[in-house]
């Protein structure tokens, strides 16, 4: 499931993660990442994992098609996470896009917007 989280910088586009994705998980946050870049030309992404089980299959395609056709499009991408899963999943992303990626804990969310709202 995706929540979309308010109160983060500008030119971002926040939202938490949680359970298992599925394809209209995407069809809620994509466009949503297309607006702004509409808007601003690049946008940052802040993603909170909480629970996080995975991706279903279709999923895990439209996943790799939002890496392929916004690589050059996000700035940063800030990964808030409480579990070593989602440490790695900071490392795996960044061959996949051109963005600055930096993982964060729970405890440092504050610190996660400050360095998107550096960007």
């Amino acid at each position: 499931m995706i929540e979309i989280l308010s109160g983060v910088p500008e030119h971002t586009v926040g939202f938490k993660i949680s359970g298992k994705l599925h394809d209209e998980d995407y069809k809620t946050f994509v466009p949503l990442v297309d607006a702004e870049i509409a808007k601003e030309g690049k946008v940052n992404l802040l993603v909170q994992f909480q629970d996080f089980q995975g991706w279903d299959l279709a999923a895990l395609w439209d996943d790799i098609q939002f890496a392929t056709t916004h690589c050059t499009k996000i700035q940063r991408i800030a990964i808030v996470g409480e579990k070593s899963w989602d440490k790695w999943m900071a490392r795996i992303c960044k061959p996949f896009t051109m963005a600055k990626i930096q993982y964060f804990e729970v405890s440092e969310l504050d610190a996660a917007k400050s360095w998107l709202n550096h960007a």
